[in-house]
């Protein structure tokens, strides 16, 4: 096995592939990339949930296949010169040069690598990376990291007629964001649950660019294909769910705000909550104008941010993070939050009437005098 390749786009290949590779495993193939010269140069990683291929441009003088270990060969080609890395492996002994550096270490047998799972074909549709990015990224913080449901540590995919819709809930808040798609093949609507971890590196491997990204459902997994770079993971099973009864949507108070000025406000108020001192915000929306205040073991403090609408002095309680992780997502500079009552979730929602996206928090308990 021979090749030649630029060390940045070897470095760029590893440090992709290396995302799905196992830090520890019973299979020490499992701890390292398998490197593949063929009609191509291909690396891939897997841990037996979430398996990552990507192909670099190479001159291939020589075929063969090995794995080597994902941490040595990173640090390798990482700390190399930047110039061309010349890779030669016989009998598992590889040899790597760049510039006036050498290393000589050992690889494995490949038939240790388990083999990739294949997708079996049922759905597929294609959106550009841009938008699967920022979608993935706005809903991904509210997945949950209970193991109890596994089905909700994942997100879930909805595509119909309408586009794709991708929802995540963890019992305490939801986060929903709906984006047109460029092409849809298979059945009419279709829907799967892909696992929280999985769509992290989907997040990492997509560029904000307008260029095409493909995923394909299969019977048991899900494949992205992005570039020259390709995703598998196993889809999670169960019953998702049902998030368009758990939204209450015929709220009588409308708020409207500037989504900063609003995270600003909550932002300073919560300098005084910490992990140790643990304390909800607590919110009384007037007439234009939210009033904002906490205490804690340290001290209290209050802040007040102009908003339109009557919120008729409606006092809510809310975990400061949760309320702030759906602003920091919410795709607009304008927010509308519907609210009913002091125990009913808060509903936040373009304010220009729009539907991609929307997030929702569970309100906290205020106790008397806090």
């Amino acid at each position: 096995m021979k090749f030649t390749c630029e060390k940045a786009l070897l470095q760029s290949a590893i440090s992709t592939s290396s995302r799905a590779v196992s830090p520890k495993s019973s299979i020490p193939a499992l701890e390292g990339i398998l490197l593949e010269a063929g009609s191509e140069l291909r690396l891939t990683g897997y841990n037996l949930e979430t398996g990552i291929r990507t192909v670099v441009p190479a001159d291939i003088q020589a075929k063969g296949s090995l794995v080597l270990s994902a941490r040595l060969f990173g640090e390798i080609i990482r700390k190399l010169p930047d110039d061309t890395v010349i890779f030669t492996a016989e009998n598992y002994m590889v040899n790597i040069k760049c510039g006036m550096s050498e290393f000589n270490i050992l690889g494995t047998d490949p038939e240790e690598f388990p083999e990739l799972p294949t997708v079996e074909y049922q759905n597929s549709f294609v959106i550009t990376q841009e938008r699967l990015k920022a979608m993935i990224g706005q809903t991904l913080f509210a997945v949950s990291d209970n193991e109890s449901r596994p089905i909700h540590t994942g997100s879930l995919f909805e595509v119909d007629e309408n586009g794709l819709t991708v929802v995540s809930v963890d019992g305490y808040r939801l986060a929903l964001r709906h984006e047109p798609i460029d092409k849809k093949e298979g059945e009419a609507s279709f829907s799967f649950v892909v696992p929280g971890a999985a769509l992290s590196e989907v997040e990492k491997i997509c560029s904000q660019v307008d260029e095409p990204a493909s995923v394909t459902q299969g019977a048991r997994h899900v494949m992205f294909k992005v570039g020259d770079t390709m995703l598998v993971a196993r889809r999670l099973e169960g019953e998702f769910l049902a998030y368009r009864q758990a939204v209450p949507r015929n709220n009588p108070i409308h708020i409207e705000g500037d989504t900063r000025a609003l995270l600003s406000s909550i932002d300073r108020v919560s300098l005084i909550i910490s992990d140790k001192l643990k304390s909800p915000l607590r919110c009384i929306f007037e007439e234009n104008l939210l009033k904002i205040s906490t205490k804690t073991a340290i001290g209290d403090a209050r802040d007040e941010c102009p908003v339109s609408g009557d919120g008729k002095g409606l006092e809510i309680g809310f975990n400061n993070k949760y309320l702030m992780d759906a602003l920091k997502a919410a795709p607009a500079d304008r927010v509308r939050l519907e609210l009913s009552t002091g125990v009913s979730p808060c509903v936040i929602l373009p304010d220009d009437g729009g539907d991609n996206f929307l997030y929702m928090v569970l309100p906290v308990r205020l106790k008397a005098g806090e």
